[in-house]
């Protein structure tokens, strides 16, 4: 069943870039957060909304809020992407696409691909908006705008 604006994001956890476990508690329910998935690192559009995330994560910090980008890729994969890119935000490996499917993200291209969706939930965890669309630009100014209302 997948997840619909009004839910609370579930608990997870997963590898982070620096092979340490990220716990989603120490995050959701404290700071808003804006979880993206996307399909696979190096890719054109993987990267271009990577990039963006990027280039509007001090947006998203001064509002106070965490952006977690979450694919299958594994941690070197990951590790190679974050540095190449200077990726500020969290980066977690989801290699058995357990938290994919813990959130319900659908796939995407006749199912080939895993989806690219985003998920902002406030500061208590609840999901405000859910966007799912593989256009990678069209994600971040969704998310910026559901973050601003957030914060009102």
């Amino acid at each position: 069943m997948a997840l619909q604006v009004g839910d609370k994001i579930p608990d997870f956890s997963a590898l982070r870039v620096d092979g340490s476990t990220f716990s989603s508690s120490s995050v959701v329910g404290q700071t808003p957060v804006v979880i993206y998935f996307y399909p696979k690192d190096n890719t054109s559009q993987c990267t271009a909304q990577a990039c963006s995330f990027r280039d509007r994560y001090e947006d998203f910090q001064l509002l106070g809020a965490e952006v977690i980008g979450i694919s299958s890729d594994g941690l070197a994969s990951h590790e190679k992407f974050q540095k190449q890119y200077k990726l500020p935000f969290i980066l977690l490996s989801d290699e058995n696409k357990k938290i994919q499917k813990l959130f319900g993200v659908p796939k995407a291209l006749f199912g080939m691909l895993p989806g690219r969706v985003t998920y902002v939930a406030d500061k208590n965890g609840i999901i405000i908006m859910i966007f799912n669309n593989m256009m990678a630009a069209n994600h971040i100014p969704k998310a910026l705008r559901a973050i601003k209302s957030a914060v009102k």
